[in-house]
């Protein structure tokens, strides 16, 4: 039985039920129970769809890109909806299913008026990040890559804080402007094919073949344009300024969602098109795209140490937790790649639930002020436990999920002596004695500090504060057990990334022993040296493209 029906219906059911919110009737559409019920279930559909696209998936293959389809848009000009999944976008897919239904769960007693238009956006944001993860066709993922800008700016500027309308601004002004110059990276790359195939052609792993063929020079154009969209979206030092803003002033399902999935966008655009799509610029820049890394990793730590504000703090933590991510990725070895698509999986679940801690603590006293929480252990218990297994989830504790893929970026950092090496790995592991000390501090004071008035009635209440409710824990306590089960059993899911991730990097590995052996690389010679799959639906390997073979013709193969 075919099977890849199920992924255009992960995206359809969120886009659709989404729909269905803004056209229900006054009398259903002012009922917010119903509401809240209608945007549970979808979620919960999506999620099912995803995990029975997980089932049917061929795991014995994880590099081959299954279920593949395309649908012809504008045939004459290449432009199609294509999409499949590898085991490396599946991943990130069940990450953005199971985290959908507990945000959305986790909303229902926070917003409170316009709640309609709230679940609306939430649903049209989960279908274009899936649509984002889904896509082989590159016009399809740079228009959902670009479409979750618009429901993120209103669901910041319509439900978040004080400087709401500032934050929604300056997000979209920094993403949507990177995201234009990478536009215009991947256009050339069309074109540069179209030259050499006389056929326009969107199809990702053509646009592969294409981009390897060009000079060194041309490559490291392209790999700007890339950096200038991803490094933003993930965002790499010092590209970063938006980050803290956004996620301080946004609703706590928003930054959930911004934590989560969001910024793992753009570390998914670096390895998706950065690393195979401009292997010779990659191998040259890759020291200096690790250094801003490391940068990142240490001057967000140490920006740590001063706040105040529990959600800022968090949201600085991003910042160095994701260049952990980079640095990894830029390694250019199995084990430090491997480690950095395992971080954006744990950073995802670990850190999306602070964020949902410190919004229940918002709900309650309406403040993230450490001076003004302290002592929480005694009046919250329940709280209490999951804050610090969350804490100690994102610091790296062994035994929970985040340890795995830190030590593993660090070890690919390490052993990648001719290209980053010892150095790199000793100054991002201050990184983690950093965090550790920031994270650390956060949860003596707030947590175990001393108990103060504050704590216990907060202002204009008389009454003794409420610990979780049962829906509260339900929303947190499957995160605890995915951030549980990931650290203590991380092999499974490493063994399915190591075959597309041996795939996707691979051309920069090629290229970084040919520059090291000073010899000329046969792709940079000539375009028609490249080699081009003519039939776009034939199941392949992720790498199809052998650019190490004898020059042979370019056929431009039939329009998919």
């Amino acid at each position: 039985m075919d099977y890849s029906f199920l992924i255009p219906m992960m995206v359809l059911v969120p886009l659709l039920g989404g729909i269905g919110l803004a056209i229900l009737p006054r009398s259903k559409g002012d009922d917010k129970a119903a509401v809240q019920a209608l945007a549970l279930i979808y979620t919960l559909v999506a999620f099912a769809l995803s995990l029975a696209l997980a089932a049917q998936f061929n795991w014995a293959h994880p590099e081959e890109v299954q279920f593949r389809r395309h649908a012809p848009w504008v045939p004459d000009f290449g432009l199609g909806f294509g999409f499949g999944v590898d085991s490396v976008s599946l991943w990130l897919v069940l990450l953005t299913t199971f985290l959908m239904p507990l945000v959305v769960l986790g909303s229902f007693s926070a917003v409170q008026d316009r709640y309609k238009e709230f679940y609306l956006w939430l649903l049209l944001l989960e279908a274009a990040m899936i649509g984002t993860f889904i896509a082989t066709d590159l016009v399809f993922f740079y228009v959902c890559f670009e479409f979750t800008l618009v429901p993120l700016y209103f669901l910041i500027g319509i439900f978040g804080s004080t400087q709401r309308l500032r934050a929604a601004r300056v997000f979209f002004l920094y993403t949507f402007t990177g995201s234009m110059l990478t536009l215009a990276g991947v256009l050339y790359v069309a074109w540069h094919n179209a030259r050499i195939t006389g056929q326009w052609s969107f199809w990702i792993p053509q646009l592969y073949a294409t981009a390897r063929s060009m000079s060194s020079h041309q490559q490291t154009l392209v790999l700007l344009a890339l950096l200038a969209g991803f490094a933003v979206k993930v965002p790499l030092f010092p590209l970063h300024t938006w980050l803290p803003l956004a996620h301080t002033e946004a609703p706590t399902a928003g930054s959930v969602i911004l934590a989560g999935v969001l910024l793992k966008l753009g570390t998914y655009g670096l390895l998706r098109f950065a690393l195979p799509m401009t292997p010779h610029a990659t191998a040259r820049f890759a020291p200096l795209i690790a250094t801003l890394a490391v940068v990142g990793i240490l001057y967000a730590a140490l920006i740590c140490w001063v706040q105040r504000d529990i959600k800022k703090l968090i949201a600085y933590s991003s910042v160095s937790h994701l260049g952990f991510c980079v640095l990894g990725m830029f390694a250019l070895n199995t084990v430090g790649v491997g480690g950095s698509v395992l971080y954006m999986i744990n950073h995802g679940l670990s850190t999306g639930a602070l964020f949902l801690c410190v919004g229940m603590i918002y709900e309650r006293f309406h403040t993230r002020e450490m001076s003004q929480l302290s002592g929480l252990a005694r009046t919250m218990p329940v709280w209490a436990s999951f804050m610090v297994f969350f804490c100690l989830a994102s610091v790296g504790l062994p035994g929970l999920n985040g340890f795995v893929g830190e030590l593993l970026t660090l070890l690919g950092a390490f052993t990648a002596t001719d290209l980053l090496g010892p150095r790199f790995a000793v100054a991002a592991g201050l990184g983690m004695i950093f965090g550790a000390i920031y994270i650390l501090y956060m949860v003596g004071k707030v947590v175990f500090g001393p108990t103060k008035s504050s704590a216990t009635h907060p202002q204009g209440q008389h009454h003794p504060i409420a610990d979780l409710n049962w829906r509260e824990i339900t929303v947190l306590a499957p995160l605890a057990v995915a951030c549980l089960a990931l650290g203590l059993f991380p092999s499974p899911v490493l063994q399915t990334l190591e075959a597309p991730i041996e795939s996707l990097t691979a051309p920069a590995r090629r290229a970084l022993q040919s520059h090291a052996a000073s010899t000329p690389d046969p792709t940079l010679h000539h375009a028609a040296l490249i080699t081009i799959d003519p039939d776009p639906l034939r199941p392949t390997k992720a790498d199809p493209v052998n650019l190490t073979t004898a020059p042979l013709a370019v056929s431009p193969g039939p329009t998919p």
